[in-house]
């Protein structure tokens, strides 16, 4: 599957410098609606943007230009980054998306928090592997070498050990000078609300409102729940017309050139064939048919915040586990609240014909989810990351130890 070619505003928009004058390019081609929050908040972060431009352009005059900023105490102030908050579908990944394109900063990078706070959590395990006294201060010199721009989608703490190594983790990284750019759903004086220790964490609060300025997206509109519209989220039969539907709602939902992109699961990679926004786009046979499992699918709702799957046909025993696999997907896009668009042969209840035996129950939940799934309550509410921090190693081993189809081997 090939992302479809189309002509967007985000081409026309690329020589425009500025966030705002991008987010402008896109309102007046019709691409998205002109929100006067969304542009406040265009116009701070290309304030963020040209701080980050003289800095860079600083850096090259000089061999010292790097030096400026990184310790409190030595040379102008730090770059304040920048925290937007505010409901689901505002916006939010949008505009960082596109400041993040925009930013003069090579040493930038856009990633999920959860998918973040994997990785330092195992490279710490590999620095007290290795003996390292202080593994934390090893693992901040490594990011801080890397990455200079830091870019979250959906910062939201939940786990105890996410929460107790933020506040030493971002201390370090704060003082060698990274900038941070993060959305969130909630106010950083809500972060890990109500969480265990949380009186160990505030100090990370306070520390992270001195680095950021605190920016509230509180457009009245949900511009996600207004794309994806009840009644439109499924799609059946399969043929001309659905297929036609079913690129429509794509390019609905992604601004940006949709991409390939590749995500890491304990050191494979997952392919995922276009990508844009915040929204992926597989095919049935990608997810399904391909030998992934759990921890594949939660590194896919980490990353998207909406799946599209097109093509998903009417399965019988002799597709067990491709039928496996389907229910898991949608048991990990159901449990986290990820929005999905989808293609499909039949009617939920219709997608597999043996109502006998452990898969005809299973599959019999899996339709009813799927019908939730396209209810304005289910669209409208709030993704639930922390809902997969589990490891579904069971169902990866029932899938596993199902008698492979006659036309495939797992």
């Amino acid at each position: 599957m090939t992302a479809e070619p189309r002509a967007s505003a985000f081409d026309e928009s690329h020589t425009l410098r500025t966030v705002t004058g991008a987010y402008d390019a896109l309102a007046a081609a019709g691409s998205i609606s002109p929100d006067r929050a969304q542009r406040a908040v265009a116009h701070r972060l290309d304030a963020l943007a040209a701080a980050l431009k003289e800095a860079h352009l600083a850096s090259k005059k000089s061999a010292l230009g790097w030096l400026f900023g990184r310790k409190s105490g030595s040379g102008p102030s730090p770059i304040r980054g920048a925290y937007v908050w505010g409901s689901v579908g505002r916006g939010k990944t949008m505009l960082m998306d596109l400041f993040v394109g925009l930013a003069e900063e090579p040493k930038k990078r856009r990633v999920h928090f959860l998918e973040f706070m994997a990785e330092v959590h195992e490279r710490i395990h590999a620095a007290r592997k290795a003996g390292e006294k202080d593994p934390v201060e090893v693992v901040a010199a490594a990011i801080a070498a890397e990455v200079r721009l830091l870019c979250f989608d959906e910062f939201s703490v939940t786990d105890i050990a996410d929460a107790m190594i933020l506040g030493r983790l971002f201390g370090k990284l704060f003082d060698r000078g990274l900038v941070l750019v993060a959305t969130s759903n909630v106010a950083p004086d809500d972060l890990y609300r109500d969480g265990l220790n949380r009186g160990h964490f505030m100090p990370f609060v306070a520390m992270l409102k001195q680095r950021v300025d605190v920016l509230n997206l509180d457009s009245p509109t949900d511009y996600r729940l207004e794309k994806l519209g009840a009644g439109d989220v499924y799609l059946t039969p399969l043929g001309p017309e659905t297929d036609a539907a079913f690129r429509a709602r794509w390019r609905d939902a992604t601004i940006a050139e949709p991409s390939p992109a590749l995500l890491e699961v304990k050191g494979r990679k997952v392919r995922v064939p276009a990508a844009a926004d915040g929204a992926a786009r597989f095919s049935f046979d990608d997810l399904c048919v391909q030998p992934l499992g759990g921890l594949d699918y939660q590194a896919i709702v980490r990353a998207y915040h909406t799946v599209f799957v097109e093509h998903v046909p009417v399965m019988d025993r002799t597709r067990r586990n491709d039928a496996k696999r389907f229910i898991l997907l949608i048991d990990t896009l159901y449990d986290t609240g990820t929005k999905l668009v989808v293609s499909a042969a039949a009617e939920p209840d219709g997608l597999y014909t043996d109502s006998s035996g452990t898969e005809g129950f299973e599959f019999a939940r899996c339709a009813s989810r799927l019908i939730e799934m396209r209810s304005d309550a289910y669209l409208a509410s709030p993704r639930r990351l922390d809902a997969i921090r589990g490891t579904p190693a069971a169902a990866d081993e029932a899938i596993e130890a199902a008698p492979p189809p006659r036309d495939a081997a797992v």
